[in-house]
């Protein structure tokens, strides 16, 4: 499913940047977010290989989980016989709202969620089943084949320069960077990431005020598996890493307001808030850039 990218003149101007600001909208996708570029197609993949897989895990509260669930209740309705399981663990902690948005969702009985105190391990430890598979986009390359579409999308901007995108494990990040390799254009790679999670950010960018809390709250990858190969695509692009402030998450959500009359997450706001922090470093570019907008 494509989604909408347009610029924005008035954002531009109100970042600071003569050049045109497209914002890509991934929260407008279907299935919620960015992830439903990938998810469902993972699910596809395993469900259509030889051993039909039918049970899948995920560890997540956010975007992936909305996604995953999403996917798993359209199989089942076009599948009858064939359905598929879904089990997704969260933590004890799992935010109220988020909770609440993830549940609302569930209208299918071989989906359910289960608070744990350590989900990754126990999705972990399940998916070690030979019947089931953990969706990790973070180790698993299959979900990188998702994000092929989404960079074409992005490569029909005329002269597009660069992308910002807010980043956990760095997938989406390496899916682009690589797919515009092979379409043989070069679009600047600039990864946004929080002061309380930044494991990729941080080789780049030095201006660091660690924090514990951070209102962009689906940036938690620590482990960074993906590390080494992002860090390679946004060299090899020229871009950037990015660490951005909870004042700069809100000045953004605040100018996208403003200058788009739109309303969007804090995680969506990443993108432009590690802009305003690029134009603010002196950064300038020759063409448009655009800001993905990935969703809750």
């Amino acid at each position: 499913m494509k989604t909408i990218q347009m610029p924005y003149k008035r954002l531009g101007e109100a970042i600071g940047t003569s050049r045109d600001v497209y914002l890509k909208r991934e929260d407008e996708h279907k299935y919620g977010s960015h992830k439903g570029r990938s998810i469902p197609l993972m699910i596809k993949k395993y469900f259509k290989c030889e051993n039909e897989i039918r049970n899948f895990v995920i560890s997540s509260s956010g975007n992936a989980a909305i996604a995953a669930v999403k996917a798993v209740q359209q199989h089942n309705k076009n599948n009858p016989g064939k359905e598929l399981t879904l089990r997704i663990f969260v933590g004890m902690k799992i935010n109220e709202k988020k909770m609440k948005t993830l549940t609302s969702l569930i209208e299918d009985t071989k989906i359910t969620v289960e608070q744990v105190e350590r989900p990754k391990q126990a999705a972990f430890q399940l998916g070690n089943d030979k019947g089931t598979i953990f969706l990790r986009q973070s180790t698993d390359d299959s979900a990188l084949e998702g994000y092929f579409e989404l960079a074409k999308e992005i490569g029909n901007i005329p002269n597009i320069k660069a992308i910002f995108i807010p980043t956990s494990s760095g997938t989406t990040a390496q899916a682009l960077g690589e797919t515009f390799i092979e379409m043989g254009i070069k679009i600047q790679i600039h990864i946004v990431q929080t002061t309380s999670c930044h494991p990729i950010a941080e080789v780049f960018d030095g201006d660091i005020d660690n924090k514990d809390f951070s209102i962009a709250g689906a940036i938690v990858d620590h482990v960074a598996h993906r590390k080494e190969k992002v860090v390679e695509q946004i060299k090899l692009s020229s871009g950037h890493g990015w660490i951005v402030t909870n004042d700069e998450i809100k000045v953004a959500r605040q100018v996208i307001k403003d200058a788009c009359k739109l309303e969007v997450s804090t995680n969506s706001a990443l993108s432009v808030a590690g802009l305003q922090k690029a134009v603010a470093n002196g950064w300038e570019w020759e063409g448009p850039v655009i800001c993905l907008v990935t969703g809750e």
